[in-house]
């Protein structure tokens, strides 16, 4: 149960990997300059086939072991946030605007590490697939990557992935089979009535009281639509109408995020979510366009596969937690997940502030766990090449 000594040994590397990553924040699929860093990394460390441009930003590197094996895919995402840093650090971010919150910066540099390594040793059979992987916060780089054929282009059997946990001590892995996070739906909502001045109600259609009362009945597909031992989150977070206390508005706008675990509760609360909203309309005379979004599916670990990673996080690390359980927020290696048998797992960092908080930053002490987890998993899966 220990870290990989020479793993342990370039941990200064990882960190100044991650700190110029930190420095250098790029968003969405536009992760140009973080891509060429990690290319140059890749070329150093002399991995064997490097694809750039999968999913406009995305990279792709290739280690072959010793003989024919396995082929395994690893994967991190690069991108940050558009939101404005306050850690104080010396390797804030140099962008106005924008940082990494989530811990993408830390989820590369462990998979450089792996790299370097596995590189290094050779001390498996087949092949690694290093997945670099752009656009996971905002529209989905898993899912481009996936369409964009990585897995049959490359091979791929298994795919696993880490990501930084604020909850969880250093160097805890945690996990479960079966869901571990939400897929998420978006909905946008226009209301549309006839406005006028607000002493003449009755020359008006006002569509304010529409939007409350959808308001309300949106959370009875939580309360009485949905088993109260399932999970589902509808949340309304927009309502916007209106310009003036003496002025009955022609619109409403409205919208909010829909999370669940089960596709079976997805396709429910979609239905009863349309229902409710036309049948309200048709109720106070006004006129309804729903945009209905589907986006990121559920995170759904493969039992085996799950199984298999938290035997190797021991051989890492003596705190591991199996039986996690399962969180509404979303990942779009859901779509890694779908495509391939697989296993998504958190890593402590320590307890401080969440992610997606102005003051969060990566552990970088956490980076020489998940980069022996990543080797681990492939010299155990693939064993010693011939």
């Amino acid at each position: 149960m220990a870290v990989i000594n020479r793993i342990a040994g370039f941990a200064e590397d990882m960190a100044g990997w991650r700190r110029h990553l930190h420095m250098h924040p790029e968003l969405c699929l536009e992760c140009h300059e973080t891509a060429a860093f990690v290319v140059a990394r890749l070329r150093e460390f002399g991995v064997d086939e490097i694809h750039e441009g999968i999913a406009t930003s995305g990279v792709v590197g290739v280690i072959r072991g010793q003989g024919d094996g396995p082929v395994t895919g690893l994967r991190a995402d690069m991108d940050a946030l558009p939101m404005e840093e306050a850690t104080g650090a010396i390797w804030a971010s140099t962008v106005p605007g924008r940082m990494h919150a989530c811990g993408h910066d830390g989820h590369t540099a462990m998979l450089l590490g792996a790299a370097r390594y596995l590189c290094e040793t050779r001390n498996f059979a087949g092949s690694v697939v290093l997945i670099f992987q752009p656009a996971e916060e905002t529209i989905g780089g898993g899912r481009i990557m996936v369409e964009e054929g990585i897995m049959d282009r490359f091979g791929v059997e298994e795919v696993f992935a880490l990501h930084t946990d604020p909850f969880g001590d250093l160097g805890e892995f945690r996990t479960c089979p079966g869901p571990i996070m939400a897929s998420v739906d978006d909905f946008e909502l226009t209301l549309i009535g006839k406005g006028g001045h607000a002493a003449y109600p009755q020359e008006c259609v006002d569509p304010i009281p529409c939007a409350l009362a959808i308001g309300q009945a949106l959370q009875t597909v939580v309360s009485r639509n949905t088993d109260p031992l399932g999970s589902l989150v509808v949340a309304l977070s927009q309502i916007n109408g209106g310009t003036a206390k003496n002025i009955i508005p022609e619109r409403v706008e409205m919208a909010g995020t829909v999370r669940s675990l089960d596709p079976k509760v997805r396709d429910m609360a979609e239905r009863r979510i349309s229902e409710i909203i036309a049948g309200q309309a048709a109720s106070y005379g006004v006129r309804a366009e729903l945009n209905y979004m589907r986006t990121y599916p559920p995170t759904v670990n493969h039992a085996a596969q799950t199984r298999f990673a938290v035997d190797v996080a021991r051989e890492v690390s003596g705190k591991v937690v199996d039986d996690l359980p399962p969180e509404m927020g979303a990942e779009d290696f859901s779509y890694m997940l779908e495509a391939r048998p697989g296993a998504f797992l958190f890593l402590g960092q320590g307890k401080g502030p969440s992610v997606h908080h102005p003051a969060f930053d990566f552990n970088d002490a956490a980076a020489p766990y998940g980069a022996s987890f990543f080797a681990r998993v492939i010299e155990t899966r693939h064993g010693r090449g011939r």
